[in-house]
């Protein structure tokens, strides 16, 4: 591991008390922009304040060091500074995604021992429920109400009136610091742990890929509760000292475009379905805008098809740049760059100070031109230290000294790689991970489900949209009704990113002899393609 040259390694630290100690107090840290484009704006010395009190409170309700909270927050001051000032405190915490479900909400509490959510009172009807499954210890802290209610603990006065005098204790780079969850092809998510070491590759991933200017203004549109969010929509810029904008509002082009030309925004980061869903206006529609502003444009989550790179260049009249890393990376490992001849469709090559491979299994390299899976020489910093509570299948993601990542790839003869596909059955829909799992479990919780398989299917906009095999018995009211019924309860339960965009109903799911279910059949049927070889199927 490099030994980071901080003088302290503490990530919260570094994005505040770091940047105030460089001189840069008075700098805008944070441009935040709600749904009616009202703009707010926060300079490091205000967001090393916030954090401060953050962590005093957290500490004041008895949180320490090693334990685990959970932010269920939008993109508001609060949440920034909850999730720094719980890293300053030495806690260890996850952002969820808004949509989140009540039992996957549960399910990641219970399996992570998580002791406490920061919330707000808008999200009080979903965790009334969620309380009921838990620990009557467990507390819900609210940024904005005052009074408090059982498991209810209204916080807004407590955190306006808390020192903005916090020493941050000297933190060792193993400490762990951050948790994702992310999906698997079996089983539920997995919590994904990282440590404060992981600054110093988000910082230098940072530096090659997007090589800001001191006075760049930096926007990264994705949601925190994903890893692209935490480490370049919170840590890296801010540990960068560079002012970054943050919109708290869902996708509406004309509004992103005004952003962008409004606030002269350089450098833009988000994920190629943004550019698909922006593909789908004509071109003379971003002539309306002043767009010259922006420098580059990067896109990370699914591969970027060659001609959205063609279609961004034309609008934006700049580079693109598509991106490749994992929640459990940490960072960027493969990119297009600045200095980087860009071959379009191609994920790029790795980042100076890794070491990527085509393996087909330990040991066993594949040449140039050949698939296999896309792995990582260990170790780096921002790799992923355990899965909570799961170190059989930790284990099992390396090939000898490789992480493997699950992707399939090859590397072209001047170092390129090219992304195929994923080597399970996980589902990459709008840049996010799936698990078919999760799904077919919720599916079968439905009343009039007999069985069902879930995959993912390409998609024009989404890559990869979920797709339901539902058999039904013969007392379900109405087939329109049922699929109704399947997708809002898969929505409450789970997330509303993995609710099925198409249900179809079938007499059989195809299984294996041993009962597992056929998900390559089920494509190619859905495809109208030869399903092949069929003997190993069940009677």
């Amino acid at each position: 591991m490099t030994n980071p040259p901080f003088p302290n390694n503490n990530i919260g630290y570094l994005c505040t008390d770091w940047q105030v100690e460089l001189g840069l107090g008075a700098k805008t840290a944070l441009k935040l922009i709600d749904k009616d484009e009202n703009l707010s704006e926060f300079s490091f010395a205000q967001l090393m304040d916030l954090s401060n009190q953050a962590a005093n409170l957290l500490a004041s309700m008895g949180l320490q060091k090693g334990d685990r909270i959970m932010l269920l927050l939008s993109k508001t001051i609060e949440m920034y500074a909850f999730f720094l000032g719980a890293l300053k405190l030495g806690l260890v915490s996850s952002i969820l995604f808004n949509s989140i479900g009540e039992d996957s909400i549960i399910e990641r509490i219970k399996d992570t021992d998580t002791k406490a959510i920061i919330s707000t009172t808008r999200m009080n009807f979903r965790l009334v429920k969620v309380l009921q499954k838990l620990d009557p210890f467990f507390r819900v802290l609210l940024v904005d109400q005052g009074e408090s209610d059982g498991q209810f603990i209204g916080i807004r006065e407590q955190f306006a009136l808390a020192s903005t005098s916090f020493v941050t204790p000297a933190t060792d780079p193993e400490q762990y610091s951050h948790f994702h969850f992310t999906s698997g092809s079996t089983g539920k998510p997995k919590a994904v742990q990282h440590c404060h070491a992981a600054i110093i590759d988000h910082l230098r991933s940072f530096e090659a890929v997007m090589q800001p200017n001191a006075d760049d203004l930096y926007w990264c549109t994705a949601d925190p509760g994903w890893v692209t969010g935490t480490t370049y929509g919170i840590t890296s810029p801010w540990a960068s000292g560079l002012t970054q904008i943050q919109l708290d509002a869902n996708y509406d082009p004309a509004l992103w475009m005004r952003i962008i030309e409004r606030y002269n925004v350089q450098i833009f980061y988000t994920a190629p379905t943004v550019f698909r869903m922006m593909a789908q206006q004509p071109e003379a529609f971003y002539q309306q805008y002043d767009l010259s502003s922006l420098k580059r444009v990067y896109t990370v989550g699914e591969p970027l098809d060659p001609n959205l790179v063609l279609w961004g260049r034309r609008v934006f009249h700049c580079e693109i740049y598509d991106t490749w890393f994992q929640t459990e990376t940490g960072s960027i490992m493969v990119a297009n760059r600045p200095g980087l001849e860009v071959k379009p469709g191609s994920m790029g090559k790795p980042l100076p100070y890794l070491e990527a491979a085509i393996l087909e299994s330990q040991n066993n390299f594949m040449p140039d031109n050949t698939q296999g899976l896309l792995c990582i020489r260990k170790p780096w910093n921002s790799m992923f230290r355990e899965y909570v509570g799961n170190p059989v299948v930790y284990n099992n993601k390396f090939l000898g000294d490789f992480y493997s990542s699950g992707d399939i790839a090859y590397r072209d003869e001047d170092g390129y790689f090219w992304y195929i596909g994923r080597s399970d059955d996980v589902i990459n829909t709008a840049g996010h991970l799936v698990s078919p799992f999760e799904i077919e479990s919720a599916v079968m919780e439905v009343p009039h489900v007999l069985d069902c398989a879930v995959a993912g299917l390409p998609d024009d906009l989404l890559y990869e949209k979920v797709v339901a095999f539902v058999v039904h018995d013969q007392q379900a009211p109405s087939l329109r009704k049922l699929d109704m019924d399947i997708k809002l309860y898969v929505s409450k339960k789970v997330a509303s990113l993995a609710s099925p965009k198409e249900i179809v109903f079938t007499d059989k799911i195809p299984k294996t002899k041993s009962g597992k279910v056929m998900r390559r059949v089920l494509k190619k049927q859905y495809l109208g393609q030869d399903v092949g070889d069929l003997s190993t199927m069940e009677e």
